[in-house]
C-alpha cells in the first residue's frame, strides 16, 4: 500500500495552489477597493430616463429683398442643414425655421434678374447677417456660423 505524503502532493502541484493563493489574494484586494471607492453600484441611475431640460426654440428668420418686380432664385437651408431651392420667387420674400437645437447654422444664396439684390438673417429677432450686391443679374449670399 502507498503511504500518501503531503510534501510530495505539494512539489508535485506547487503551480496550481500558487495560482490559487494569488486568485484568493486578489479577490480580497478588489473587493476592498470596490468599497473604497464605492463603485458597487456601477449604474445608479439605470432605468430612471433621460431628463430633458426646456429651453425656448430658436426662429431663424431668412429674407431676400430687391426692387419691386425683382424675381429670385433661392438657396438655403434649414435648422438640420439640409437645402432647399427655389426657382422664380418674387420679391420681398421672407421664411422663419423653428428649431429646438442648441445652436444653428443658417446659410442663403440669393440671385435676382435685375441689378440690385440683399438678403438678412436674423435668429430670435436679432440681425446677425445682411449683405447686399449690385451688378448684372445680382447675386449674394448671408452667413450665420453659430446662433
Amino acid at each position: 500500500m502507498k503511504r500518501f505524503s503531503v510534501g510530495g502532493a505539494v512539489r508535485r502541484h506547487w503551480i496550481p495552489l500558487v495560482f490559487v493563493v494569488v486568485i484568493a489574494i486578489s479577490s480580497v484586494i478588489v473587493s476592498r477597493l470596490h468599497q473604497v471607492f464605492a463603485s458597487q453600484d456601477l449604474n445608479p441611475n439605470a432605468g430612471a430616463g433621460i431628463e430633458i431640460v426646456q429651453f425656448n426654440p430658436k426662429h431663424v428668420a431668412y429674407e431676400a429683398f430687391g426692387p419691386p418686380g425683382t424675381t429670385a432664385d433661392i438657396n438655403y437651408w434649414d435648422a438640420e442643414a439640409n437645402v432647399h431651392q427655389l426657382t422664380g420667387v418674387p420679391l420681398p420674400w421672407s421664411h422663419t425655421v423653428v428649431t429646438v437645437l442648441p445652436a444653428v447654422m443658417a446659410n442663403m444664396v440669393v440671385q435676382g434678374d435685375t441689378g440690385e439684390i440683399g438678403c438678412r438673417i436674423t435668429i430670435d429677432e436679432r440681425l446677425l447677417d445682411e449683405r447686399r450686391a449690385t451688378g448684372l443679374n445680382a447675386q449674394t449670399y448671408c452667413l450665420v456660423k453659430s446662433g
